[in-house]
């Protein structure tokens, strides 16, 4: 079988999506089929060579160039290559696809519907604009979540009888759990780690004041430390903290290497991820792989990934998110008893059956197509 790819997500730095896709990509190159990964611009991590894949990078830099090559040149590369389906892998796909070749599209998150203020203007736009007409087109549509999957439902009835439901799978994060991160970033004693992109969705303005609400007792025994990069709209996170009181409490590391975030999550006593919203939440099953319970919120899909290794918090309530924190840090049974279901947790999650189980899709939107 011939798969035809929209990449565009592998051209940056590799975070959520990207790694999905990067994940994804690796194992169906293993099962023997033939891959076509388009690319708008070239990556800025070289892709490694699987074996029966073809890369073809456009020239086509930024964000509205590649909007314009996602309906211009994309569509013409698939069907030069005669692929016999086409997988969208984030919320899009070419309107222009010659309409005899099958596809599919799969559906992270609706941050659009749920979490719109959360957004930026033009990320929110083009998905108002353009997962609709994905959607419509598409022959089968795949959802990383059972919470995606209703909302996409109940938002579009029509979706219901062709959406499948395909868990992300686990990758594991780095060579090796370097511990000289926690010497460089000044990280001495135990840590509640929080891991993501420093963005309104990512609720670390009520984590930070959850923390801070936390008797001083407990944070000079339990750091924060905030692994990611900057995102945007959240202004200077040191400057808050530092009205919060709480500098020499906090560990700001920036974006960290695979093997960096390992050794993170190895010495964690627990990861927060209060998100207002999430399609998945890699960051909660990483650190279940390490052996670390959760704290997380009773939204969206987080309860149905993290399972029985969590404790559940509403993320609009700081008083809600102090008491989980403090219980984390300290009821001991509580502790013990999450962090023992930590790894099974985690073992739910496998890129082969993911692989696998998206192949069954391809032949079911190829046959769909025919008909």
């Amino acid at each position: 079988m011939k798969i035809g790819i929209d990449a565009r997500n592998l051209v940056p730095e590799r975070t959520g999506i990207g790694r999905y896709l990067f994940e994804m990509c690796r194992h169906l190159a293993s099962r023997g089929d033939e891959l076509f990964l388009y690319l708008p611009e070239k990556p800025i991590s070289a892709l490694p060579q699987w074996p029966g894949t073809a890369v073809r990078i456009g020239n086509y830099p930024g964000g509205v160039m590649r909007m314009i090559w996602g309906q211009t040149a994309l569509p013409r590369l698939a069907s030069k290559d005669e692929v016999d389906v086409f997988w969208g892998p984030a919320h899009r796909l070419p309107r222009f696809l010659d309409p005899n070749i099958p596809r599919v599209v799969t559906i992270h998150d609706l941050v659009w519907v749920h979490a719109a203020e959360t957004m930026r203007l033009r990320t929110w736009l083009a998905e108002r604009v353009l997962m609709k007409p994905a959607l419509e087109s598409a022959d089968r549509i795949v959802a990383d979540s059972g919470a995606t999957a209703d909302a996409l439902k109940m938002l579009f009835p029509r979706c219901a009888g062709k959406t499948s439901i395909i868990y992300p799978g686990l990758s594991a994060i780095g060579q090796g759990a370097s511990k000289d991160v926690l010497k460089e970033h000044h990280i001495d004693r135990s840590y509640v780690l929080f891991v993501g992109t420093h963005e309104p969705r990512k609720n670390l303005p009520n984590l930070l004041e959850a923390y801070a609400r936390l008797p001083e007792e407990i944070r000079r025994k339990l750091l924060l430390v905030i692994a990611g990069g900057q995102g945007w709209r959240l202004g200077d996170l040191r400057q808050h903290i530092a009205r919060l009181g709480i500098e020499p409490f906090v560990r700001l590391t920036g974006y960290v290497s695979d093997d960096e975030l390992a050794g993170l999550y190895a010495n964690a006593r627990f990861l927060a991820m209060p998100s207002f919203y999430e399609g998945f939440g890699f960051p909660i099953i990483e650190a279940n792989a390490a052996g670390i319970p959760v704290l997380t919120s009773n939204s969206s899909s987080m309860p149905e990934v993290a399972g029985d290794a969590a404790l559940l918090v509403d993320p609009a309530d700081v008083q809600s998110m102090a008491g989980g924190l403090a219980r984390l840090a300290g009821d001991d049974a509580l502790y013990e008893k999450l962090s023992a279901k930590a790894r099974a947790n985690a073992a739910r999650f496998s890129w082969e059956k993911s692989a696998d189980e998206l192949l069954a899709v391809f032949h079911e939107a190829i046959e769909l197509r025919a008909s």
